[in-house]
Parts: structure tokens; C-alpha cells; sequence
């Protein structure tokens, strides 16, 4: 039986933190030991690839289907069994024992994302991970901000302010499937929110056309040109790119049929399939740009997170709109592929702490509120 406030407070200091994003690819984790007052020490990390028959089943209970409720149910299984891989690999790799861990923070699978409506729905099966591993599982992150009138994302605002703070601003860019940003100022709450689409239409478009799950380093972006008339009407067309924050978004809105509408209006010459790629990738690069101008025009430089900062092409159309330094947050002592299963990480701390996590300056919520849900050992 899960509860809403951890049963007691777990003075351990091992945490494992596990994410797989909206880009479906694969499973990140992290084992760290989380102490108050001290940056975050990872003493294992792993990347495990989607299994290919889940990520097609999970990118298909994206959109309405056939028994929906039985193929969820059996999903959530399918990846809480990768999640326990996980874990065991991490385990193994530090040595560590199952009973020295506080707990697993997870987040479990966006297939489903309306706060407008006052829903938000993850695919998970923590009490099967906390069968499977030993180990109390917190889950369940973005319900109770939800509950509590907030968009339920992003998450990871909070965490950026406790490890990347400066005396400057700065933003912290999560690049995804979805494009998410934290602006840090000094003196002032963490703001954050989503900006659009990272990498879901740029690996939906190159799956579509190369077969390939994802345009390795921008390769096939760069052999095309950015059709400058199809990056005004996809932006101009699209209402969510002119709200303000607090705001998220997901593959709800952003997906390949949006694409493909937009592409069937365009006035003009049929595009080559190369210069969609390279549209799609400034289309990022620029609505994460204008984003920052509007919300935080005095950032002085931007730390890229996620898969999308192993895109060089997409980290050279960053610093092209962005003008200001773009750097991966390995540059900050934190490697852009472990700040997201870090993020969840600490989550669970807080949630074990007892410490609300949920920004009202971000998700929109109306107060802080302790995140998560736990399942235990």
C-alpha cells in the first residue's frame, strides 16, 4: 500500500534515481549519496536502451487505442522490470547492497499530460520495482501539484537551483523530447518551465524518412538549409509558444501529426526532407531562445541537460539564437546525461525528508507540496 508522507525520516544517505523521458530511448539511473549542504556524490550511473517492443508500445499508448487499460497495465510492468535492471546494474557497479539504499526515486513514463484538464498520467509499477529490488520506491511526482492547481512540471527546477545556483543569471536548458528551462537570479525563486519541442519531432521526422531513431549529432539537420518561411508558420501557427509561464506540454500537443498539419498548410514548394530536419532543429534552438528573452533577458549563459546536449548541431543553433554562452552542464561538474535521473534522485530524498519540493514560482501551484507517493520495501 502506498502513502502520501514517508512513514518515517530514513537518515541513509544512498539514493538511486531513475528517468526515461519523452524521447522513449532508453533508461538512465544514478546511485548518489545526498547529504545536506553537499553536492550531490554519484557513486554509480547507467544508461540502458528501451527495449524495442516496449518503446512501441509506449509511444502508441500515447495516442487513443484498443484496450488501452489492460496494454497500460502490462507496459508499466514491462518497464519496471527495466527500471529493476537498472538498479542491479548500479548496485553491482558500486558494490553497494540493496538495504544501504534509502530509496528509488521514479518517475515513470509521460503517456499523458492535461493539467488543463487536471490530469497527468505516468506509466509505473513501483510496487513491482520495490518487489523486485529491495528498495522503497517513491513515485508518483506530479499528481499532488497538480491537485494543488500546478502544471505538475517541470520537476527539476528545484533541484537545478540546490546544485547550479550562481551569482548571476543563469538558465539551466533540459533538451528532451521536450525543451524545458530553469532561470536562476540571485536572490530570487527558481522560475522554470517547458519552452516546446527538443527532440520529439526532430527523431519522429528522422525515424520517418532515415529509419534511424534518432539524427546523430545533427548530421542530416546540417546537409539541409532552414526554410525560413515554414519556421515562421510553424511558430506563428502554434498558440502555445505565446503563453505565458507557468506552462508545460508533451507529446499531447507536440507530435507527429501536429507536424504533418503544418506541413500539409504550407505555402510553398514541397520541402526536401533535409530541410525540414534542419527547420525542426532552429525551431527548438529558436523557441527556447525566445522564451529566455521574454521570461529572463538578463541570463547571462545557459547550461544545456539531456540528450540533446550530445547534438552538436543543436548546441551551435542554440548559441546562434541564443547569443550568449551555451554550455553542457559537464562544465558545471554534473555530466548532461545524469542531471535528469539525479533530479529524481533527490526528489526522493526530499520526499523522505519530509520537505515539499513543488515550487508555486514554477508549476503555478497554489503552495509548496511534498512530492510523491511511497511504496515500501
Amino acid at each position: 500500500m502506498n502513502a502520501t508522507l514517508p512513514l518515517q525520516q530514513d537518515r541513509r544517505t544512498l539514493y538511486i534515481g531513475l528517468m526515461s523521458g519523452t524521447s522513449v530511448d532508453g533508461v538512465d539511473g544514478v546511485l548518489t549519496r545526498l547529504e545536506d549542504g553537499q553536492p550531490p556524490q554519484v557513486l554509480a550511473n547507467a544508461s540502458l536502451p528501451m527495449p524495442e517492443n516496449l518503446r512501441r508500445e509506449l509511444l502508441a499508448l500515447n495516442t487513443p487505442g484498443g484496450d488501452e487499460l489492460a496494454r497500460a497495465a502490462l507496459a508499466a510492468n514491462a518497464l519496471a522490470r527495466v527500471y529493476a535492471q537498472a538498479v542491479s546494474k548500479l548496485l553491482a557497479d558500486a558494490a553497494v547492497a540493496a538495504a544501504d539504499v534509502s530509496a528509488i526515486g521514479a518517475h515513470g513514463q509521460t503517456v499523458r499530460h492535461r493539467p488543463d484538464l487536471g490530469y497527468t498520467l505516468q506509466l509505473n509499477a513501483p510496487a513491482l520495482l520495490a518487489e523486485q529490488t529491495g528498495i522503497a520506491v517513491v513515485a508518483d511526482f506530479r499528481t499532488r501539484d497538480v491537485a494543488a492547481g500546478g502544471q505538475g512540471a517541470p520537476l527539476v527546477p528545484p533541484f537545478h537551483a540546490a546544485i547550479f545556483g550562481a551569482s548571476h543569471g543563469r538558465a539551466v536548458l533540459n533538451l528532451g523530447g521536450i525543451a524545458n528551462v530553469t532561470l536562476l537570479a540571485p536572490g530570487q525563486p527558481a522560475r522554470g518551465f517547458d519552452t516546446g519541442p527538443a527532440n520529439v519531432l526532430l527523431d519522429g521526422w528522422c525515424q520517418r524518412h532515415l529509419g534511424r531513431p534518432y539524427d546523430a549529432g545533427g548530421r542530416w539537420a546540417a546537409s539541409g538549409h532552414v526554410l525560413a518561411p515554414l519556421l515562421e508558420q510553424l511558430i506563428g501557427s502554434e498558440p502555445w509558444f505565446g503563453l505565458a509561464p507557468p506552462k508545460s506540454t508533451g507529446r499531447d500537443l507536440f507530435n507527429m501529426q501536429w507536424l504533418d498539419t503544418r506541413l500539409a498548410e504550407f505555402d510553398g514548394p514541397a520541402p526536401a526532407p533535409q530541410d525540414v530536419q534542419a527547420t525542426l532543429q532552429r525551431l527548438t534552438a529558436r523557441t527556447v531562445a525566445d522564451a529566455i528573452d521574454r521570461a529572463a533577458a538578463g541570463t547571462q549563459e545557459v547550461f544545456v541537460c539531456g540528450g540533446g546536449a550530445l547534438n552538436a548541431g543543436l548546441m551551435q543553433e542554440l548559441a546562434y539564437c541564443l547569443q550568449r554562452p551555451v554550455r553542457p552542464t559537464d562544465a558545471l561538474g554534473v555530466p548532461a546525461q545524469q542531471v535528469e535521473a539525479l533530479a529524481f534522485a533527490w526528489l526522493a530524498h526530499a520526499f523522505m525528508m519530509g520537505k515539499p519540493a513543488g515550487l508555486p514560482s514554477v508549476t503555478g501551484a497554489r503552495g509548496p507540496r511534498i512530492l510523491g507517493a511511497l511504496y515500501p520495501a
